[in-house]
């Protein structure tokens, strides 16, 4: 059974910084794309940041890019986010997401294109 757990949330103020975790069980990210979404109520799910497990290739939306960086552990199948310079607007649900096969370079940020979905880890930031 595939599961992938993240981790890392919590309540932070403006300026500050977290880092999330997401590590899978049952499944390997190796040549995956691994993939960050934020949702607040109300509102779709955002793709943010997504990277190609195994290569070089990072991809960011242009709200988060230059304060987040998303990174990869292959020993411990683990992509995490280092989430600098937070603001209120990072207020959201944090969910990671992977797929084998059906994201690539274009569509990263499509919510619907990924197979699997972490719980989801609160991130709160107070101005």
């Amino acid at each position: 059974q595939v599961q992938l757990v993240e981790s890392g949330g919590g309540s932070v103020q403006a300026g500050g910084s977290l880092r999330l975790s997401c590590a899978a069980f049952g499944y390997t990210y190796m040549n995956n794309f691994v993939g960050w979404f934020r949702q607040t109520p109300g509102k779709e799910r955002e793709g943010f940041a997504a990277i190609q497990v195994g290569g070089s290739r990072t991809y960011y939306a242009d709200s988060v890019n230059g304060r987040f960086t998303i990174s990869q552990d292959n020993a411990k199948n683990t992509v995490y986010l280092q989430m600098n310079s937070l603001n209120s607007e990072d207020t959201a649900m944090y969910y990671c997401a992977a797929s084998p096969w059906t994201v690539d370079g274009d569509n990263w940020y499509e919510s619907r294109k990924y197979n699997y979905w972490g719980q989801g880890t609160q991130v709160t930031v107070s101005s």
